[in-house]
C-alpha cells in the first residue's frame, strides 16, 4: 500500500479556507473543554482564568516578580493588581519585599495555593494526557510545533525560556 494524500487534503501543505476554519473551530470547543474544569473549581472561590493564570506562572516560577508576571500574561497593572490583591487577601500568595531591591515584590503561593494550583493542574493535566494518548507521539509533537508557530516571536522566546527552567 502507498502513501498517498488524503482526499480531505490535509496532508498537503496548502489548506483550503474551510479547513482552517474548521481549526479555529477545533480550537475554540478544545479550550472550552481545556477549561471547563479549573472554571468549576475556580468558580468556588469567586475567582476566573486571569486568577488561575496567575496561580499557574508563580507555581512555576516562586519567586516570581511582579513585573516579569505582568510581561508573562500580557496584562495591565490595574488588572494583575486586582487579581494579586485577592489572592493574597485570601492567603493563596504571599508578596514579599525583594532581596536585592524592596521596591520589588516576588511573589510565592502559600500551601493553600499550592494546594489549588495542583488541583486544577490536576484536572487539566487529566484531560491534556488523555488527549495526547489519543493522538499518539507524532501528534503531539506536530500539535507542539503547531502550537509554537502560532506565538508571536517576543511569546515564543518567554515560552523558550520558561521551558529552559524545567
Amino acid at each position: 500500500m502507498t502513501d498517498r494524500p488524503q482526499a480531505s487534503g490535509e496532508t498537503l501543505l496548502f489548506l483550503t479556507d474551510d479547513q482552517v476554519r474548521r481549526g479555529i473551530e477545533a480550537m475554540f470547543f478544545a479550550y472550552r473543554g481545556f477549561t471547563a474544569d479549573p472554571d468549576r473549581i475556580l468558580a468556588e472561590y469567586g475567582y476566573g482564568r486571569a486568577h488561575h493564570r496567575a496561580i499557574h506562572f508563580i507555581n512555576r516560577r516562586p519567586g516570581l516578580t511582579v513585573t516579569a508576571l505582568l510581561a508573562t500574561l500580557g496584562v495591565t497593572k490595574q488588572s494583575l493588581n486586582r487579581v494579586l490583591r485577592a489572592l493574597v487577601e485570601d492567603g493563596l500568595v504571599e508578596s514579599r519585599v525583594g532581596p536585592r531591591d524592596k521596591r520589588e515584590r516576588n511573589l510565592y503561593l502559600t500551601d493553600s495555593g499550592i494546594a489549588l494550583e495542583a488541583a486544577l493542574s490536576e484536572v487539566q493535566g487529566r484531560r491534556v494526557r488523555a488527549a495526547y494518548r489519543a493522538a499518539g507521539p507524532e501528534a503531539v509533537a506536530g500539535f507542539r510545533r503547531v502550537l509554537e508557530a502560532m506565538m508571536d516571536p517576543d511569546l515564543h522566546g518567554l515560552y523558550a525560556r520558561e521551558a529552559e527552567r524545567i
